[in-house]
């Protein structure tokens, strides 16, 4: 498989050949002609309408899955950012997927004490191929919760990379990427595991990933 076509193709996570996905990706995208204009319909209505909830008890792999975010109709960025993904294949625009730590300042106490820190690790995002070149791309927070949170939500427009504010609207430090992982084709599961290890370690007992009933409180 070329270096190209492997961003085509369906992956576990990226699971571009399942009937809802391409139902929601051709839905999504009718009376549009061309990549760009779909490539805008599929990351508003992935942004808005699969809610944003990083309060997951698990990360087994089936959760992970854009089929998963898709019938849920909320998750957290990793499986939203795999569902704009596989959406995009599904239409024939490749597609990847890139993941970095991140500081949000602006972190709720709820989350801050469930993660005992303010660091999301491995925050995904999507990376679309238009007009030639790769564009990054973070449908991870819904505009409502944008507006509880008073910060602008993030808007695509194709040609720009679309990342976390560096300040909120009222002028508070708002993201800060630390760490940059890399773009992959699917999720790399087993990396993602050992960057939680190490940025949260009350997340595991004898090295096994157990539920954080925190996060459910």
């Amino acid at each position: 498989m070329g270096t190209d076509e492997i961003f085509l193709k369906p992956g576990f996570f990226v699971d571009s050949d399942q009937e809802d996905i391409i139902e929601f990706a051709h839905e999504t995208v009718q009376g549009l002609s061309t990549n760009h204009e779909k490539a805008l319909a599929l990351y508003y209505r992935v942004r808005d309408g699969i809610l944003y909830n990083p309060y997951v008890t698990d990360f087994e792999p089936e959760t992970l899955k854009a089929s998963t975010a898709l019938r849920e109709q909320k998750s957290f960025c990793v499986p939203k950012a795999a569902l704009l993904a596989a959406s995009a294949r599904a239409l024939g625009i490749r597609a990847r997927l890139g993941f970095a730590n991140v500081k949000n300042h602006l972190m709720s106490k709820r989350l801050a004490d469930a993660l005992q820190s303010k660091t999301v690790a491995f925050h995904g995002y999507t990376e679309l191929y238009l007009h030639e070149k790769w564009v990054k791309a973070t449908p991870a927070f819904h505009a409502r919760m944008c507006k509880l949170f008073r910060v602008k939500p993030l808007e695509f427009d194709g040609y720009h990379d679309s990342i976390f504010h560096e300040n909120s609207g009222r002028g508070e430090r708002f993201m800060e990427y630390l760490v940059d992982h890399g773009s992959f084709a699917d999720i790399p599961y087993e990396q993602m595991i050992d960057e939680y290890k190490k940025v949260y370690p009350h997340w595991f007992s004898n090295g096994k990933l157990v539920l954080h009933e925190q996060l459910n409180h």
